[in-house]
C-alpha cells in the first residue's frame, strides 16, 4: 500500500468545529466508541416499500428499530424526516440521528434520481449529527443530481453538519460497463464521493464477475485481483472520507461476520447494517450486534 495512504482519523482531519463535534459524538461517544461507526439505517421503507418489514411481528413498527439502536448501542440511526419527527422524541440524546434528506420509490423504471425530501436546516432542528444523501453515480440524471448535491454540501458546510454520501452506481451507462456492483462502478463512486465533499461515504463491497467485468473500462476489465484487494483500492479512492460498508440484504451469521471482518481489514471505518440487524427478533439482533462489535473493537483507534 502506498505510503501516502492511511485510514483517516478525525484528529488528523481539517474539519470545521461543528462537523468535528458531531463526528466526535458518532465516532467516540456512541457505538463502539473507538473511532469506528455502527449505524442502523431505516430508509428501506421509501427505497423498497413495506416488503422488507414482514420478517417478524415487531419489524414493521419503527419504534422497534429505534429501541434496537438504543439497546444495541449503535452509533446512530439513519431515517427520513417523518420517522425522525414521529419516533425520535423518546430516544433523543440516547440515539444519535442521521437524517436522510433525499429518496425515491423503486416503482419507476426510468433513469434514477433522488429528489430532496428534507433540508439540512430540518436536521439542525431535529438535533441530528449528520446528513445522509444518496448520489446515483452514473445516472443519466447526473446534471441535476450533482447540482442538488452541491447545494446540500454548501448547507452542510454552513451549519457544520457532516455529510454522508450513499454512493450508489445506477443507470443504463453503469450496467453497460460491468454493472452497479462491479469493481469499476464502486471504485468510481468512492472517488466521486470524496471529490464532491463527502465526510463519510457509504459503499458496497464489489462483486467480482469475469463475465461482466470484461465490459468495464481498462484497467478494470483485465485486473487480476481478489475481493479484498479490490475493496482496499476502493477505500483508497475514498481518500480522507470515512468509509461505511453497506450490509445489503440479510445474510447468515457466518457470512455476515466474515463481511464485517473483511470490511475492516480492507480499511473501512464503519458499517451501516439495517436488514441484517432489524429483520431479526430483538434478542437475536442484540446477540449478532454484540458479535459485530467484538470484531470492531479490534480495529479502532
Amino acid at each position: 500500500m502506498s505510503a501516502f495512504y492511511k485510514r483517516p482519523k478525525l484528529s488528523e482531519l481539517d474539519k470545521p468545529l461543528g462537523k468535528r463535534v458531531r463526528l466526535h459524538r458518532l465516532l467516540y461517544e456512541h457505538g463502539p466508541g473507538n473511532g469506528t461507526l455502527l449505524i442502523l439505517p431505516l430508509d428501506q421503507g421509501i427505497e423498497h416499500g413495506p416488503m422488507d418489514f414482514f420478517s417478524h411481528e415487531d419489524c414493521k413498527f419503527p419504534a422497534y428499530q429505534f429501541e434496537l439502536a438504543r439497546r444495541g448501542g449503535f452509533s446512530a440511526i439513519a431515517v427520513h424526516i417523518g420517522l425522525a419527527r414521529n419516533y425520535l422524541r423518546e430516544f433523543a440524546g440516547s440515539v444519535p440521528l442521521v437524517l436522510k434528506i433525499n429518496g425515491k420509490s423503486n416503482i419507476p423504471d426510468n433513469e434514477p434520481f433522488s429528489p430532496l425530501t428534507a433540508t439540512v436546516e430540518d436536521a439542525v432542528h431535529l438535533g441530528a449529527d449528520a446528513i445522509g444523501y444518496t448520489l446515483y453515480v452514473g445516472s443519466g440524471m447526473q446534471e441535476e443530481e450533482i447540482r442538488q448535491l452541491m447545494e446540500v454540501r454548501q448547507d452542510c458546510d454552513r451549519f457544520g453538519m457532516p455529510l454522508i454520501i450513499w454512493a450508489y452506481p445506477r443507470g443504463e451507462g453503469i450496467e453497460r460497463k460491468g454493472g452497479r456492483d462491479s469493481f469499476y462502478a464502486v471504485d468510481y463512486g468512492a472517488r466521486l464521493a470524496e471529490e464532491f465533499g463527502a465526510d463519510i461515504v457509504k459503499l458496497h463491497i464489489p462483486k467480482l464477475n469475469p463475465e461482466t467485468d470484461r465490459n468495464s473500462p481498462a484497467p478494470y476489465n483485465n485486473m487480476q485481483i481478489d475481493q479484498l484487494g479490490a475493496f482496499r483500492q476502493i477505500v483508497q479512492s475514498a481518500g480522507r472520507s470515512f468509509v461505511l460498508v453497506s450490509g445489503g440484504s440479510k445474510l447468515g451469521d457466518d457470512d455476515m461476520l466474515a463481511k464485517v471482518r473483511m470490511s475492516f481489514e480492507g480499511g473501512a471505518t464503519g458499517l451501516i447494517f439495517g436488514r441484517n440487524m432489524w429483520q431479526r427478533p430483538m434478542e437475536q439482533a442484540l446477540e449478532i450486534t454484540e458479535k459485530v462489535k467484538e470484531i470492531m473493537r479490534e480495529f479502532g483507534d
